[in-house]
């Protein structure tokens, strides 16, 4: 019997290169998926798992209508507050996205 993980690669996986990302970035940009790139940027700011990521709500990172430049959610596998950072660019695209598809704050 042979363990289900025998020739792949376990534990933490190598992180993204600046040039990769932005190879993403332009990438997300020419083929105008707004969504995507929105949690794509999303996602590098804050250093969220995915299931947190997914779980976000518009009011978590955003008030009257304006994307907030920091946020503060709970981890679910961890249960503690974590607080990051959205940059400019990020708020810009999350508002495109937010206005374009008249996300409401429970979305």
């Amino acid at each position: 019997m042979t363990a289900w993980n025998k020739g792949k690669r376990v534990g933490q996986k190598k992180a993204f290169k600046l040039e990769e990302i932005w190879r993403i970035r332009i990438r997300l940009e020419i083929e105008n998926k707004l969504e995507h790139l929105a949690l794509f940027n999303l996602a590098i700011d804050s250093k969220l798992r995915s299931c947190d990521l997914i779980s976000l709500r518009v009011r978590d990172i955003s008030s009257a209508s304006l994307v907030q430049s920091r946020a503060m959610i709970e981890q679910q596998k961890t249960h503690k507050e974590v607080q990051f950072e959205i940059t400019l660019k990020t708020q810009q695209c999350l508002s495109q996205w937010i206005c374009i598809n008249e996300l409401s704050s429970s979305d």
